[in-house]
């Protein structure tokens, strides 16, 4: 669609004789005469009764077809799946979280393209749904606006203020004795106690931030907790310029570019956000036709200081970051830094950084004052990781820096629990888990389990993890992880024994196993995966995957 152009791309879909079954159809699901000349929006609802995050979506969708009604279009909702990692974590079924990413994006090209919609709005949440909502983008191009569906809000115990990571590091905490079992029950209880993507920046809710960042949702849309007012009526507003969009041919790639990603990594950096945001970030550069390497998240993060410290690698949650401001107040503390790009709502980046300010400045701090030099994220290299690897440096304590111990090795998550909680793993040990990359599993599971388990048992800050699999945003400690080339492919991580020294270096963005080059070779060449009997979208998945280096995409599209 060319902007000036009258017409609809749902005019082909609903006008002419030839057009009359098609219409009928339509009048079976309440389409009136009026309704065939007015722009038609589509409903990207995940809302599921089994995802926290997602529980809502049916009340907020509501308010954006309102929004759309009132605005003068016609709208058709059409739901997309998605995958709790609190609930699947540690489970085979983790195995198909970073997969369903692909899905959803799937899903959504296929029903927007199908019904051929003016436009589409995103009502989406948590880990893989955003980010794949966010490839559909990019890859249809077809004017669209997300709208995230808020944060949880804390729990609370004793005086604590609790988020899911409390749970699973409880777990540590019992078997290490310093909590009751009454205590742990408690914190079960009372961690999570309503609607919303987890209260932490964990992966969710930076993809949230960074949608806002990137110009694809409204202005204050990812911190807007999921029980407000406020959100419904953002998703009434969300609904409303969806309309506009469609009308006015506004389609993704004419708001994301190079500089909008750029804009991306330094508020993501920034806030210390996820390292899941090294897949996603690069798969959906990818549909917007824009290459963003690894490389370029370790140069920002170099540049970029690191100002929030919310949950897990601060005491702040994301209703601290709300009430201090929001992503708004922190890009007017980046503005200088920030590509002046457009966003969804008609103002660009750099007015909206202007027309911000931070009302509270322990939350959201002042480049004067920030808590490090550096921005959250870290790119390591060396001969355990020759592609590339991932570390969240904002969640690690100074005196993890640099790192040297000999290796525990597991061939899977269930093994190094099975170790940590036994007492087995003891400070200064490099536990290592492979067989966990795309390929491997496959599909690339979050372990949130073992990093919270170590962080209870009180070893959070003694002892480092390195993985060709990925961890949850709400992981801290030395935790490295999406180590490429992965096991499974022949990367050096298959090749590793126990006691064998690793050595980690992030200033120097360095990680190394002590082992000659020859002897690598020698071990690779008898090194074996773990048997596993696939089936199904697992299967075609592996077959289909590239590196974690490349985003995790399906290799159809990752050239």
């Amino acid at each position: 669609m060319k902007k000036g152009d009258s017409s609809l791309r749902s005019d082909g879909l609903k006008k002419g004789r030839s057009r009359a079954a098609a219409r009928g159809l339509l009048r079976a699901v309440g389409m009136k005469d009026e309704d065939f000349e007015k722009p038609l929006i589509a409903v990207a609802n995940s809302f599921n009764t089994i995802v926290p995050g997602h529980m809502q979506m049916d009340r907020l969708t509501m308010e954006v077809k309102r929004g759309i009604e009132d605005a003068g279009g016609a709208a058709y909702e059409f739901g997309v799946p998605g995958i709790c990692d609190g609930i699947a974590m540690g489970l085979p079924g983790m195995r198909y979280s970073l997969p369903s990413r692909e899905i959803v994006a799937d899903a959504v090209e296929a029903m927007v393209e199908a019904h051929q919609a003016d436009g589409w709005v995103g009502v989406t949440n948590c880990d893989k749904i955003t980010p794949g909502m966010l490839m559909a983008c990019g890859r249809m191009n077809v004017p669209s606006i997300m709208l995230t569906a808020g944060p949880m809000m804390p729990g609370e115990y004793k005086d604590r203020r609790l988020d899911v990571i409390s749970i699973f590091e409880a777990v540590g905490e019992l078997s290490a004795g310093s909590i009751t079992e009454n205590d742990f029950a408690e914190i079960e209880r009372r961690a999570c106690p309503g609607p919303g993507s987890c209260a932490g920046l964990f992966t969710a809710n930076t993809m949230a931030c960074l949608t806002e960042a990137l110009g694809l949702s409204m202005t204050g849309c990812s911190t807007a907790h999921a029980i407000s007012e406020r959100k419904m009526k953002m998703a009434y507003d969300t609904g409303r310029l969806s309309v506009k969009l469609a009308l006015e041919k506004t389609a993704p790639r004419g708001i994301v570019t190079k500089k909008s990603f750029e804009n991306a990594l330094r508020v993501d950096n920034a806030i210390g956000g996820s390292t899941n945001t090294c897949l996603h970030l690069v798969a959906i550069a990818k549909e917007f036709g824009v290459r963003l390497r690894l490389n370029e998240f370790d140069a920002i993060s170099r540049k970029t200081k690191h100002v929030v410290a919310l949950r897990p690698g601060g005491k702040h949650f994301m209703i601290d970051l709300d009430d201090a401001g929001g992503i708004p107040g922190v890009m007017s503390v980046l503005a200088r830094d920030l590509h002046d790009e457009r966003t969804v709502t008609g103002n660009t980046i750099g007015e909206i950084a202007r027309a911000s300010k931070v009302t509270n400045d322990d939350v959201i701090r002042g480049l004067d004052r920030a808590y490090h030099d550096e921005g959250g994220i870290a790119i390591l290299h060396g001969n355990l990781a020759e592609e590339g690897c991932v570390v969240k440096q904002s969640a690690v304590v100074a005196s993890m820096r640099r790192f040297e111990g000999p290796a525990r090795v597991f061939d899977s998550e269930d093994r190094a629990t099975k170790a940590m909680l036994e007492g087995k793993i003891v400070k200064g040990d490099a536990v290592i888990v492979r067989y966990q990359g795309p390929k491997g599993a496959p599909g690339m599971p979050e372990m949130l389990g073992p990093t919270s388990i170590l962080a209870g048992l009180g070893l959070g800050e003694h002892v480092a993890l390195v993985t060709d699999g990925r961890f949850s945003g709400g992981t801290r400690g030395l935790c490295v992880g999406h180590v490429s080339p992965e096991a499974y492919c022949g990367g050096t991580l298959a090749a590793l024994r126990d006691e064998d020294i690793i050595r980690i270096d992030l200033d120097e963005r360095e990680i190394e196993v002590l082992i000659s080059q020859k002897e690598t070779k020698a071990r690779l060449k008898q090194a074996k995966a773990p048997r596993q009997e696939l089936k199904g979208y697992l299967l075609r998945y592996r077959e289909e995957v590239s590196s974690a280096s490349e985003g995790a995409v399906l290799c159809s599209r990752s050239s």
